[in-house]
């Protein structure tokens, strides 16, 4: 479903001048919500993420993709980043993430390791020294852990 409404809602996003970071949307019965990321080069305001969520707001209901009652959230990933493509992982290379599987791969579900090479769907971490690599969909979720110097 996320993929989908990130197909519907990125033309729009992308209108605005941001660029559509990812689409999430988290089940929790009559409290779901639906997130947006967005981004931008010069960062994002309060006022960025409140024009987005009127434009989006307005798309939802046109299009009424989302059957079930949820809460609409626009904001920038920040600095923990969710990753939700390849190629958002390959912006990072020798970056530091958090990445949980959808399965145990060589003995690891949930690990912390130093992005390597991207290669089209394929992500290479390094973890303790060691090569590890994934196909980005067996990961259920990532995110950037931020390095303070």
């Amino acid at each position: 479903m996320e993929d989908r409404l990130a197909e519907m809602l990125a033309p729009a996003v992308e209108a605005m001048g941001f660029a559509l970071w990812g689409v999430e949307f988290v089940r929790a019965g009559k409290h779901s919500t639906l997130r947006v990321y967005i981004d931008h080069a010069d960062g994002i305001s309060v006022d960025h993420c409140a024009q987005v969520s009127h434009q989006v707001s307005a798309i939802l209901d046109v299009e009424d993709p989302i059957q079930a009652e949820y809460f609409l959230e626009v904001s920038s990933p920040g600095m923990e980043r969710p990753f939700f493509s390849a190629a958002q992982f390959a912006l990072y290379t020798g970056e530091q993430a958090a990445v949980e599987l959808t399965m145990t791969q060589q003995g690891k579900r949930k690990f912390k390791g130093v992005i390597g090479a991207v290669d089209g769907e394929q992500i290479d971490f390094i973890i303790d020294g060691e090569n590890f690599s994934v196909k980005h969909s067996a990961i259920k979720k990532a995110h950037l852990i931020p390095q303070f110097n």
